[in-house]
């Protein structure tokens, strides 16, 4: 029913493999650390009952993320070529219609689309590194800072600035392909990134707040629990690991046959899950000594921290490491969200790996400018207005809507039941080398447990 591995690991010395499991783990891990555990997860923990609500992500984690992460990697290492091809092999060595990688297709689609306005928002995290560093925030007020962030906002010329500079980061080390420029940069990057985060960390445990916030994140209080806040857990265990977003594939068809799938998997979301974690422990307690709301939205990051951090000794110090981790985080994420189209656009086109990621590159960052525009000028423009569910949101937020509540849980579900209903049960087993009952229970639930909660999940996402 499938093709033997040799067949399937055709081309490999022309596509090139990471140089070591490490290598590959430290990219996945980049790719799943990013603003969601930095920026997202410890607003959403504050609005959903703190410790409570980490139980539920940590088991949406376990029951969904990771399932669905082995079977994005097994597409992509089977299939050997971008994640569209990579998933049409698949299907025909199963005997299963090609039609099956519209799932490839809706995740690359998500992805470009989402690196258009998340470079937008790196660039917030760029610009507010120098904003640290020259003390801007010292002594600074509630209207002072929240002056400065819409200040930004509030200007075209600053946000076009910033975000071609994010963007072009994130070209310049895709461009480089695998070795010199994607394992490259995630082995410098992360170490980095690891290292800042424990910084601030250890800074948060001289507030004075450290034992409230470790507290309120692991204690759990589950009348403040309610079924969005399970719902916001289960798409947020989507976001975090980059799921549905054809990211894992193009990642997988670099991966080795002498690498576990499975266990591979359960250490990118260990380290992904120690990061989230890590980061409420360098957030809350700066927030609660400032008598601050941990539960503010996205301002957090970028109206609260900085009222903070400018309001305590060395902030101007931390502050800056803070906002450098958060574009460490911004940065390898972007990176791969572009990977998967620019390996797609290099292997359909004649165009080089270099060729590739510019046009990808430039194509994405004139997308971005719609988002900066909807933040200033076209703040009065809602596209979708005429409809209730979607009054009031600007063309920023309905690319976010649709891509994080629609477009990811779509190739999700699609992927798992693809995996679990159309794959041979055989090959699971030889590729993703799960012994006896660690594979039974990953196929029990990718088949039953996966599709049915994000089913749950679409379906919510679709009438809320």
């Amino acid at each position: 029913m499938t093709q033997s591995n040799s067949a399937a690991d055709s081309g490999n010395g022309a596509r090139g493999l990471w140089s070591s499991k490490f290598a590959f783990i430290l990219a996945a891990t980049g790719s799943a650390v990013g603003l969601g555990n930095i920026w997202k997860f410890p607003y959403v923990t504050g609005e959903n009952g703190g410790g409570a609500f980490v139980l539920v992500y940590l088991l949406c984690i376990a029951i969904i993320g990771i399932p669905i992460m082995m079977a994005e990697v097994f597409i992509g290492r089977n299939g050997r070529h971008n994640p569209i091809t990579s998933f049409r092999l698949v299907a025909e060595r199963n005997l299963a219609s090609p039609a099956w990688r519209v799932s490839a297709i809706v995740g690359m689609l998500a992805a470009f689309i989402i690196l258009s306005f998340y470079s937008v928002i790196g660039g917030w995290a760029a610009s507010y590194i120098g904003h640290a560093a020259m003390g801007d925030f010292t002594g600074g007020t509630a209207e002072s800072v929240g002056e400065l962030f819409g200040g930004l906002l509030g200007s075209p010329i600053q946000l076009l600035a910033w975000h071609t500079v994010f963007m072009a980061l994130v070209v310049l080390v895709v461009s480089r392909g695998l070795k010199g420029g994607l394992e490259r940069a995630v082995t410098i990057l992360m170490p980095a990134l690891f290292l800042l985060l424990l910084l601030v960390v250890g800074y948060a445990t001289t507030t004075g707040h450290f034992g409230e916030a470790v507290s309120f994140l692991f204690t759990p209080n589950f009348e403040a629990l309610t079924v969005k806040g399970v719902l916001v857990a289960l798409g947020h265990a989507f976001f975090t690991l980059s799921l549905g977003m054809a990211i894992m594939m193009a990642y997988g068809s670099y991966l080795g046959r002498d690498v576990s799938i499975g266990r591979t998997a359960v250490s990118v979301a260990i380290m992904d899950t120690v990061v989230a974690l890590l980061a409420g422990l360098a957030i809350f307690p700066v927030v609660f000594a400032n008598g601050l709301e941990a539960g503010a939205g996205p301002g957090l990051i970028f109206q609260t921290l900085p009222l903070a951090f400018g309001n305590m000794p060395m902030g101007s110090l931390f502050g800056t490491l803070f906002f450098v981790l958060l574009l460490f985080a911004a940065w390898t994420s972007g990176i791969s969200l572009l990977e998967p189209v620019v390996e797609w656009v290099e292997e359909k086109t004649s165009l080089a790996r270099t060729g590739s990621a510019i046009l990808v590159g430039v194509l994405c960052w004139a997308l971005g400018i719609v988002s900066i525009l909807s933040l200033n000028v076209w703040s009065d423009v809602t596209p979708l207005g005429m409809f209730a569910a979607f009054e009031g949101k600007t063309v920023f937020d309905l690319l976010d809507y649709f891509t994080a509540n629609i477009m990811l849980p779509l190739s999700g579900l699609l992927t798992a039941i693809f995996v679990g209903w159309f794959v041979a049960k055989e090959s699971l087993k030889s590729d993703l080398a799960l012994q006896g009952g660690a594979f039974s229970l990953w196929y029990n639930l990718i088949r039953f447990v996966t599709p049915i909660a994000v089913a749950i999940v679409f379906v919510y996402n679709l009438t809320a």
